[in-house]
């Protein structure tokens, strides 16, 4: 029995020793807000504050963030670093854990950098990713797939370094940076992530749609993605081929708050496009006062888009005159799942399949504000109208220039030669 308590101790020390901290999310109870981050190389060095976040309103919806202010008069590798030994953790890079996500708010375009540091200060060169947008918040991802784990007498991993600003040119004024949700991840294998955008909606009557959560039509306003329910589901977005997709990290359960109560009387579905590699078991929830609630759950098709259609009627007993709240369960808060296009409707339901069939591509998306936007397919003539939904150009050929049109997002209507139509998506940098 002593032979088995001795080994059990020693399988389970391992079992602590490489597992790392995270996600880092600096929410209260969790990783990142109370551990000791030093900052360097950045003149009088201010320190890493944890403050609300200050932009809500786009891919990042957390409470809490990190803020970082890289000084005129610092280096331009200034950066800030855990603690040794107790913040992160011991890290041991694998096939399952090579790749390190950060979410950025910066005002300039430069290069975010993190490195990773053994107890005996080993490292290899900070990989660099530079921000693509500025004054909203982007997911980057830094691939450590090439990487080692450090020779034998120099520790293990177990330190954190991030350079929220590092540019090499200099910089011209004090620099402020946001950062969070930083993810560990393995770097092309399970869970992966979609690399095609969910299908896109077909055409509606604006009087025949009601949007929670969607690119191709208007969404009513105000709503909370991430209200505080003691969940472990980390909200996030995702960039894929130009369309805003939400992701659930983490995912247990996952609430969704209107800001007002909706009364859907009116329509007759709810229609919901999810991806996800792992996970196997999702149940949606329309909500209405009392609580009353009841589940819809979801079957699976792993590693592709799924396209559900959901009557109301299978809502039974809520009160479709007072739907106050989604909710998504079903995770064991190891799983990740991908939402886009939470919308009610009525009238048929369209096919998807035949939209895949002769889908037309658009390249590049996004584009460049004066770029051009080659339309692969059938086509014969294009509308384009704008994020209200006015018509601000007409074109009747396979391409599309944007020297008219302003930074935004675009949906085009495309008819092919046989009159058949589609919509797509574009995104004007």
């Amino acid at each position: 029995m002593k032979k088995f308590t001795i080994l059990f101790s020693m399988m389970l020390f391992a079992a602590f020793t490489f597992a790392q901290n995270a996600p880092i999310n600096f929410e209260p109870g969790g990783n990142g807000a109370d551990w000791t981050w030093t900052v360097f190389e950045n003149d009088a060095n201010p320190p890493v504050e944890i403050i609300a976040n200050p932009d809500q309103t786009g891919a990042n919806t957390s409470a809490t963030v990190a803020k970082f202010t890289a000084l005129q008069t610092g280096n331009p590798w200034a950066g800030c670093e855990s603690m040794h030994g107790a913040d992160l953790g011991a890290f041991v890079l694998d096939a399952t854990n090579n790749s390190i996500k950060v979410m950025v708010w910066k005002s300039v375009i430069s290069d975010v950098g993190v490195k990773l540091v053994s107890s005996t200060g080993w490292a290899q060169v900070e990989i660099k990713v530079p921000n693509t947008v500025v004054n909203q918040w982007e997911e980057l991802t830094f691939n450590f797939s090439a990487y080692t784990n450090p020779p034998a007498g120099e520790g293990q991993l177990d330190q954190i370094v991030i350079f929220p600003d590092f540019d090499l040119s200099g910089r011209t004024q004090d620099n402020v940076v946001y950062f969070d949700n930083i993810t560990f991840n393995p770097q092309g294998a399970t869970p992966g992530e979609p690399t095609t955008a969910a299908p896109v909606p077909p055409a509606r009557n604006p009087d025949d749609v009601m949007s929670v959560y969607s690119s191709a039509y208007a969404n009513i306003p105000g709503t909370d993605f991430n209200p505080n329910w003691g969940q472990s589901t980390i909200v996030s977005y995702v960039t894929i081929e130009g369309n805003e997709t939400m992701r659930y990290a983490n995912f247990n359960y996952q609430g969704t708050q209107f800001a007002s109560a909706l009364d859907v009387t009116a329509m007759e579905t709810l229609h919901v496009d999810m991806w996800t590699a792992d996970a196997t078991t999702v149940n949606i929830y329309c909500i209405s006062t009392g609580p009353v609630e009841t589940a819809y759950a979801m079957p699976i098709t792993p590693n592709q888009w799924v396209s559900y259609n959901i009557p109301l009627t299978a809502f039974a007993g809520v009160n479709l005159a007072d739907v106050i709240q989604f909710k998504f369960d079903g995770g064991s808060g190891a799983q990740t799942i991908y939402l886009d296009n939470l919308y009610f409707f009525r009238g048929d339901v369209t096919s998807t399949q035949d939209l895949k069939k002769d889908q037309v591509r658009l390249y590049p998306n996004p584009v460049q504000q004066g770029g051009m936007v080659q339309l692969k397919g059938d086509v014969s003539q294009i509308e384009v109208y704008d994020a209200v939904g006015n018509i601000v150009a007409t074109v009747n050929a396979s391409t599309l220039r944007t020297d008219d049109l302003k930074q935004g997002v675009y949906f085009l209507r495309i008819y092919s030669s046989e009159g058949k139509v589609q919509s797509q998506r574009l995104v004007i940098n």
